[in-house]
């Protein structure tokens, strides 16, 4: 005695079809997109750094000094700019292109350094900063390290750096060195 259940099936609508077929489109999408983003970090690093900071250039809101320094101001800042052989109390965090960290300030400290005595970009940047202004600049590599390799950053390198710049001060007349407070 076996018994046979029917199970009524209806047909799927178009408005069914039409949905799995953008589901479809878009997990395609989600895909292509994720193995771009992927491929772009080995790209920029594989990338000369001239053609890099071509590039770099055209992008909105990047500007370019007459040294080759490209800076985009995240955050203005207040006041007058610090000179080279200032003090200068900040945050930063350095990448290569590709966003390997090589440095950077514990969260919440600042480091403090004579302006003039970083690399020529790193320096240039701190002086067209007023204080509390936050840049991210990228450094080619005739102001950065150049052709020898420094720890983890290789030779001719694009140095990325968020910088934060919180204070600075003026040495005074005999050259000896200031404090700047904590802040």
């Amino acid at each position: 005695m076996s018994e046979i259940t029917a199970v009524p099936l209806r047909p799927v609508g178009r408005g069914g079809v039409i949905a799995l077929w953008v589901g479809i489109a878009l997990l395609l999408a989600v895909g292509i997109g994720a193995a771009v983003a992927a491929s772009r970090a080995p790209m920029a690093l594989a990338m000369p750094p001239a053609e890099f900071m071509a590039a770099n250039a055209k992008k909105r809101g990047v500007q370019t000094t007459a040294s080759g320094l490209e800076y985009q101001v995240l955050k203005k800042g207040k006041g007058p700019t610090p000179v080279l052989g200032d003090i200068a109390q900040f945050e930063y965090a350095g990448t290569l292109v590709d966003g390997t960290k090589f440095d950077a300030t514990p969260k919440g400290q600042a480091a403090t350094f004579q302006i003039g005595q970083l690399v020529p970009g790193f320096n240039e940047a701190l002086t067209m900063m007023p204080r509390g202004a936050r840049y991210r600049v990228w450094i080619p590599p005739q102001l950065g390290y150049g052709e020898r390799e420094s720890g983890p950053i290789p030779a001719n390198s694009v140095l990325v750096f968020d910088i934060t710049l919180r204070d600075f001060a003026s040495l005074p007349q005999g050259g000896q060195p200031i404090s700047i407070p904590p802040g």
